[in-house]
């Protein structure tokens, strides 16, 4: 296993005029910057593959730098074509990413923390604690690793894997930085999804930077009775506070927000939940993704049953709010984030 050296720089995680500083100061040109900026947009992973540098070029920035990467550790794919990566990092951690086909074209979920510190009732990577962040540069190791493996180029990405990225703030922000960057991957801001479970002041924030990604709230429930229950968080800032913070976020970006709803059997799926739900979000620029929820050993939820998702649509659609039920992907395989890590690890997930 590689050791990540603290002596060394995180080359994958600076922005390109940083990266051109930093090559200014051990007196190399600018160019040898926007080289080096594109091979590791491609996921080279050692300076040995970066062909068009002289040798002795490679063994200094051998000595100076690191790049972080991330290996397949365990590959599973699915029956509709969905894989499942779970990727080991410089460090021994591992995370997990679903690589996704759509009409749309390709997209993959991908984590932003090893673990999450959020602890939500229906979540497995929750109920495996929390170990650390992740760099910039290990976010976007994901989507160059499992564009390596498959084949396939990445259309659209969802920050909605292991890890709550407004939790991670900076980094996040930072890899969207280089991933939408031109001379990089130049994933557009309006294919990029991040999802939070309702870090309100960090809502403000990302408000502030009017960015023209997709905000994905996890909002799970209409009232705090039940969202305190299933998701902590909710404790901190309450479903009002959430959702004033939320209305700001649109007012401000003009970018219509995706409330997440997992549908659990018996907890938050009656008429009256749908009813209080369209209460709440009505007159927002907004549309409610219902999720029918994964099982997760520990828990006694199980998703609705299809004539109650059904009804849920209809009267929120009655009431104006824009919905739909999420496609199920890569059921045979266990494609919600945190399964394949916790298995992998020793947990007895489902």
């Amino acid at each position: 296993m590689e050791v990540i050296s603290p002596a060394k720089t995180d080359i994958k995680s600076l922005l390109p005029e940083e990266l051109a500083q930093a090559f200014e100061q051990l007196s190399l040109p600018r160019y040898r910057a926007k080289q080096v900026f594109r091979w590791l947009s491609r996921g080279a992973a050692h300076f040995e593959e970066m062909s068009d540098l002289p040798k002795d070029l490679r063994a200094l920035l051998s000595e100076q730098f690191e790049i972080r990467s991330a290996e397949v550790e365990v590959k599973r794919v699915s029956r509709d074509g969905t894989i499942k990566y779970l990727f080991r990092l410089l460090d021994g951690e591992m995370v997990e990413s679903v690589l996704m086909e759509y009409r749309h074209g390709i997209s993959i979920c991908i984590s932003t923390q090893v673990g999450c510190k959020m602890g939500c009732d229906f979540c497995a990577t929750g109920r495996s604690g929390f170990s650390r962040n992740l760099t910039a540069s290990e976010i976007l190791s994901q989507i160059q690793a499992a564009q390596l493996d498959s084949g396939k180029t990445v259309s659209n990405v969802v920050l909605m894997g292991m890890g709550e990225p407004l939790d991670n703030y900076e980094n996040v922000l930072r890899f969207l930085d280089l991933v939408s960057h031109p001379d990089g991957m130049n994933i557009g801001m309006r294919h990029i999804s991040l999802s939070t479970c309702g870090l309100v002041d960090k809502i403000y924030d990302l408000s502030e930077k009017k960015l023209q990604l997709t905000l994905s709230v996890s909002l799970h429930a209409p009232n705090d009775e039940i969202r305190d229950r299933t998701m902590p968080v909710n404790r901190r800032w309450n479903i009002e506070s959430l959702i004033r913070a939320c209305r700001h976020y649109a007012q401000v970006t003009g970018r219509r927000i995706s409330f997440e709803y997992a549908l659990i059997r018996g907890v938050n799926d009656s008429d009256d939940c749908a009813r209080e739900l369209a209460s709440r979000l009505k007159g927002m620029l907004a549309h409610v993704n219902l999720i029918p929820v994964n099982a997760v050993e520990g828990t006694s939820y199980h998703k609705s049953e299809v004539a109650r998702q059904h009804r849920f649509v209809e009267i929120l659609s009655s009431r104006g709010i824009a919905c739909t039920v999420r496609r199920t992907l890569g059921s045979d395989i266990e494609a919600s984030c945190g399964q394949l890590r916790r298995r992998h690890e020793g947990g007895n997930e489902l």
